[in-house]
């Protein structure tokens, strides 16, 4: 029998916020909305749950709730790392918790609780190659086998599966063989803070800030090779030979990998590296965009593209994985492999200005459901369901 009344819900919010991109965002939105409103007693909540926030300490600070109920914990492990396996399950025993909720699929294989987790998409195993890794051939393959254990163990062990389009859903159901009765889709919502402002300030400084000159093709996210941006680059340098003005941002917090493109390009100065920008400025280089360009080979879902289409920036997607569900006709597609596809589908957006208003207003209903409201909803209700 439990010593408590209320169910202790655990949350891996070790990404909370900027310094998980994406995923941090995910974490962010759904947190937020779960302990601070939903079920928060002093915002009209029920209070059904007690809460245990594990945070790093970069983000422990950040993250604030007035939900008497609710407490962080401060967990010094990294995440995809050794100790995190050890030490995490005796964060989760001394916490007494009910439920954990794994936000992505890096779960402790002896995890002592039951839990949930949240798989966005199975790009470590459909891509594993050392182009995708700073580590050495050996320490790949192993650290590659140490997730391979990790996720199988997750989609097997949980008491349910969450992930963020039906793409995703059907990829896990296919590698692991498991009952579609197991995963519940909750698409992901667009961030209030990045929406599009007609009388956003200052917006040429902003510009000259980040070293942007107009017109301007727009790239967001990671530089990870299934992100396809060298194939983008190539296709950029063909058709300025035809756009002498034309300039590529590509927007992302600097890594390994964006150095490394970026010592690639370093003789380019049309090529511009801006490195990680707030939401603030971001909604105003989407909304000077000419377009905003996806060439990415796999995606369990994609949140710039729509953060693109609510800042009144038309987009230009790769035709693969989860982007035609999540972008349904407010995009013009190309496929990611042919650099050739790509040139006359980027011509296309630029020398056609009504088809760039229409895919935005297209887009602009298209999205309207993809509420973080609803999908923190789908979440709460999974927690007191299991």
């Amino acid at each position: 029998m439990k010593k408590h009344n209320k169910k202790i819900i655990g949350i891996d919010a070790r990404l909370y916020g900027s310094v998980g991109r994406g995923l941090g965002r995910y974490i962010k939105e759904v947190i937020d909305r779960i302990v601070d409103k939903i079920d928060n007693p002093l915002k009209g909540g029920e209070g059904k749950n007690k809460y245990v926030i594990f945070l790093g300490k970069d983000n422990f600070k950040e993250f604030k709730t007035t939900n008497p109920n609710a407490k962080k914990v401060l967990c010094k492990t990294r995440w995809y790392s050794i100790k995190e396996q050890i030490v995490m399950p005796f964060f989760i025993l001394k916490e007494k918790i009910d439920l954990m909720h794994f936000p992505h699929f890096n779960i402790p294989i002896f995890c002592p609780s039951r839990f949930i987790v949240t798989i966005h998409d199975l790009i470590l195993t459909k891509f594993p190659t050392l182009r995708a890794t700073t580590l050495y051939s050996i320490l790949y393959k192993i650290k590659n086998l140490g997730y391979k254990v990790v996720i199988s163990t997750a989609v097997h062990r949980s008491e349910q599966i969450i992930t963020v389009s039906n793409f995703t859903r059907k990829d896990i159901i296919k590698q692991f063989k498991i009952s579609a009765n197991k995963i519940i889709v909750t698409y992901e919502g667009i961030t209030k803070t990045i929406k599009y402002n007609p009388i956003d300030n200052n917006e040429e400084k902003v510009l000259l800030w980040y070293n942007i000159k107009k017109p301007f093709l727009l790239y967001v996210g990671s530089a990870y090779p299934h992100k396809n941006l060298e194939l983008l680059i190539k296709a950029f340098r063909n058709i300025r030979k035809r756009y002498p003005n034309l300039h590529l941002v590509l927007v992302g917090r600097e890594d390994y990998f964006y150095q490394k493109l970026k010592q690639a390009n370093k003789q380019t100065p049309c090529i511009v590296f801006t490195g990680y920008v707030p939401d603030k400025d971001l909604r105003i280089l989407y909304k000077n965009a000419l377009a905003y360009v996806f060439p990415s080979i796999y995606e369990g879902f994609g949140l710039p593209p729509l953060e693109a289409i609510i800042n009144h920036c038309p987009v230009v997607s790769s035709n693969q994985a989860s982007m035609p569900e999540i972008l349904g006709k407010s995009a013009l597609y190309f496929n990611p492999f042919k650099v050739k596809e790509i040139e006359n589908k980027l011509k296309q957006i630029i020398d056609d200005e009504n088809l760039r208003k229409d895919l935005v207003k297209t887009g602009l209903d298209y999205i309207k459901k993809y509420n973080w409201d609803k999908c923190a909803q789908q979440t709460f209700e999974l927690y007191c369901k299991n």
